[in-house]
């Protein structure tokens, strides 16, 4: 494959797509070479997957079909950044390590914190994966002012800060976020940013009573992120609250008599905070926060019929959990215990999503906006060409 100015090479093992192989890996280097690629690939009819830092690649099921891998890896740059205007704006390639570092020059940060080290701007906003600051600064999609794609025939639109042409009628932003590649190339970002905090302290207990998770999330001590770990799903909840900035000391102490028992403070977080349980079977659970302790029980209780051991880990502040299942499970009873679970909390709003897992497995489960996204998808993607089948209903 030739396109003009672009480094492509042959793809090879490492470069398997949820353990589908490409045949070429694309190396762009700005926005205008990555839609001279996507034109070429629709000139051939090629199947395409958008890469970052390959964190995430593996997640979502296994794409129908992939000739050309999008490497992003050379659009790393940080192309404005207007301290003054809190707005910082990059090429999708840029890692939230490298971009961090450049910020806290200035004394900002991009309160998006991802659990997988080495991810992209990119990346991140394609699986809209979060961190602990979610639970006060929000996900990607509230930090996100500005973003620059490529869509399958090679156009490229633009949307939000600093507008050049938009696809009327679209929140690109929104719509891109979380989108798994099923729709186009992101290319650049744009996100408004805060000052980092002067303080930080975590309060730690090991006997948590979930029922104090609504009184911290409304309490004026103002926590930047309430997490949880149950590595046992009979075992106690590990619960650990995050407060920053102005007289943090003072008021960790005031969390810590609020949350008692065993609770600690600390200057570092603990050695779990914002990183996942596990990663061969992982799923993604998110609830209402008032079913949080109801739906612990739910996952412990199907678990237990089955034999199996969930470890959980999150945030208890937005009930937006991972949960992690032993590698050698039986596919046949992890299959079960994701329909009894989705079952469970379907009613109440709760989702239960499959991230990694046995390629025969129904990741995603029913949604009730599948004709509304299947109409998106054929807006931009009417070929089918983007990430086919990575997404749900086989999007």
């Amino acid at each position: 494959m030739i396109v003009s100015g672009v480094t492509v090479r042959a793809a090879d093992e490492g470069d398997a797509v949820a353990g589908v192989r490409p045949r070429w890996v694309a190396l762009p280097e700005t926005t205008e070479e990555i839609a001279a690629v996507l034109r070429v690939a629709a000139e051939n009819d090629l199947a395409v997957v958008p890469a970052g830092g390959g964190t995430t690649l593996h997640w979502g099921p296994p794409p129908e079909r992939c000739d050309l891998l999008i490497d992003t890896c050379c659009l790393n740059e940080v192309l404005e950044h207007a301290a003054g205007d809190l707005v910082v704006k990059v090429q999708a390639g840029v890692t939230l390590d490298a971009l961090a570092g450049t910020l806290a020059a200035a004394g900002q940060r991009l309160a998006l914190d991802s659990p997988g080290e080495g991810a992209t701007v990119g990346g991140t906003l394609a699986t809209g994966v979060a961190g602990p600051l979610r639970f006060r600064y929000g996900t990607a999609r509230d930090l996100l002012i500005g973003i620059t794609v490529v869509l399958a025939d090679g156009t490229i639109a633009k949307a939000g800060g600093k507008v050049v042409k938009n696809v009327a009628g679209y929140d690109l932003g929104k719509l891109f976020t979380g989108s798994y590649g099923t729709l186009g190339v992101i290319a650049e970002a744009t996100f408004r940013l805060h000052p980092l905090p002067a303080d930080s302290r975590w309060v730690t207990t090991s006997s948590a009573d979930l029922g104090l998770v609504g009184t911290l999330a409304a309490s004026p001590l103002e926590p930047a992120a309430i997490e949880l770990d149950r590595p046992d799903p009979h075992g106690p909840v590990v619960l650990s609250t995050l407060v920053e900035g102005v007289a943090a000391a003072e008021r960790a102490k005031a969390v810590q008599d609020l949350m008692g028992g065993d609770a600690h403070i600390g200057e570092e977080p603990p050695a779990w905070w914002g990183r996942l349980p596990g990663d061969d079977l992982l799923l993604a659970l998110r609830v209402l926060p008032a079913a949080l302790a109801g739906t612990l029980h739910t996952v412990a209780a199907h678990a237990a019929c089955l034999n199996l051991t969930p470890h959980v880990r999150g945030s208890a502040g937005t009930a937006d959990l991972h949960v992690t299942l032993p590698p050698e499970s039986d596919p046949g009873k992890v299959a079960s215990f994701v329909s009894a679970v989705r079952d469970e909390i379907r009613p109440d709003g709760g989702r239960l999503v499959v991230l990694t897992g046995p390629s025969e497995m129904d990741f995603w489960g029913g949604t009730g906006a599948l004709g509304l996204m299947r109409s998106v998808k054929a807006r931009f993607d009417p070929h089918r060409r983007m990430s086919p089948g990575r997404f749900v209903g086989g999007i």
